[in-house]
């Protein structure tokens, strides 16, 4: 599918404001500025509720987004099977690009090649797809391995017969279009890996309440510090998709997720800081600015973030952060919306 027929398709839909478009680094495609998070934040893909999640996958489409992100992990592979299903019985998997992602376990780098393979081929059967445009490792990258939950080394993942290598002979068959990365962990790690020049996008958290991913920090910065790891991407024209644009929910003022209470790596005790600094920027905005959408536009704003994944869980809030995009005040300052 093109960006062509991308526009097309927004346009003769009449709703709304226009989808923009945006070229994913050097992939050549051309993606929707709001993608589909598929993650199981919302709860929506990795429910039970078959009606609801065509009817937001359905809206999504419409709307022109053109990019649904998933992974083997999300409910224990549901969401993916959730987006299987919802594209066959909707007839629009040709409309869409879909992302998934492999997380490897210690033990199953006793055979990279093959674990890779396995969760591959386990996501595209629940997909319900012969291939898709992304696959992304899932880990996180670190000087020594499990230094943080999962992590693996620039080493584990460029050696000869590492994580690259195996993706790539998966490229290499047509099961995948690109390889990606997720970027947590640490930046001088994360950067190793991004100037071997082997991975073509990234998905990093930046957000209004931790922007470091895309800025250099005070040296009093509390929270993780991505050490600008965007420009490292932009160095070697990665793409990139902003994550965790309304940190789990709290820029949107909603309780933690179910997700959020027993997930190691964006843990409870981090939602409640996030929580507290956005209530109180959502003071110092007043009632005429709505800070979903700020946090949307924030993301947006950097000039090497090609899109913003967002768990959708309905219609409206589709709609909210697409008008989002259209707003005509300046999108908040960087250096002065975060908090150390």
């Amino acid at each position: 599918m093109t960006a062509a027929d991308d526009q097309a398709n927004i346009e003769s839909t009449g709703i709304g404001p226009k989808m923009p478009y945006r070229a994913l680094g050097r992939t050549g495609l051309q993606i929707s500025a709001l993608a589909f998070g598929a993650g199981p934040i919302s709860t929506l893909m990795v429910g039970d509720d078959q009606a609801r999640q065509d009817a937001v996958v359905r809206a999504a489409i419409k709307r022109g987004i053109n990019w649904f992100d998933t992974a083997a992990t999300y409910g224990g592979g549901q969401s993916e099977q959730s987006l299987g299903r919802a594209f066959e019985e909707l007839r629009c998997a040709a409309q869409v690009y879909v992302a998934t992602k492999v997380r490897l376990t210690t033990d199953d780098l006793a055979d990279i090649r093959g674990a890779v393979r396995r969760s591959l081929e386990g996501s595209l059967t629940r997909l319900r797809m012969s291939g898709v445009a992304l696959l992304q490792l899932h880990n996180s990258i670190t000087l020594g391995r499990n230094d943080e939950p999962t992590s693996l080394t620039p080493d584990d993942i460029l050696r000869p017969g590492g994580v690259a290598d195996a993706m790539e002979a998966l490229r290499n068959e047509g099961l995948v279009a690109h390889l990606g990365l997720t970027g947590v962990g640490r930046p001088e790690s994360m950067a190793e890996v991004v100037r071997s020049g082997r991975f073509d996008t990234m998905q990093v958290p930046y957000h209004l309440l931790n922007p470091s991913a895309g800025m250099t920090m005070p040296s009093d910065f509390r929270e993780t510090n991505y050490g600008n790891i965007i420009a490292d991407c932009a160095e070697t024209e990665m793409g990139v998709f902003a994550i965790r644009v309304l940190a789990g929910g709290a820029l949107a003022g909603n309780p933690p997720s179910p997700h959020t209470l027993k997930t190691p790596f964006f843990p409870l005790d981090l939602y409640e800081r996030d929580r507290s600094r956005a209530a109180d920027l959502r003071k110092a905005l007043g009632a005429a600015r709505r800070l979903p959408q700020e946090a949307v536009r924030f993301s947006l704003a950097h000039p090497h973030v090609n899109s913003a994944i967002i768990g959708f869980g309905d219609v409206a809030q589709i709609d909210e952060a697409l008008a989002a995009l259209e707003l005509r005040t300046s999108p908040l300052n960087r250096a002065s919306s975060s908090t150390p």
